[in-house]
């Protein structure tokens, strides 16, 4: 039997929504073994002078535990 668990992950890029999402995924995978999958809870961007600065991310990984 597996035993789960899930732990929540901000990540930014100033390209796009799967930018934040895939160097969120890398930096996580730096520290965290065994990642099965991610949910992506929320999405928000920030804006200067009208456009588009940020896009940010939350997410939670889930890894199975050793």
């Amino acid at each position: 039997m597996a035993v789960a668990k899930v732990v929540e992950i901000s990540a930014a890029s100033k390209t796009s929504f799967e930018d934040a999402i895939i160097q969120g995924l890398k930096r996580a995978d730096d520290t965290i073994d065994n990642i099965e999958g991610a949910w992506i809870q929320e999405q928000k961007v920030t804006v200067k002078n009208g456009k588009i600065d940020e896009y940010r991310i939350n997410m939670r990984v889930t890894f199975i535990l050793k």
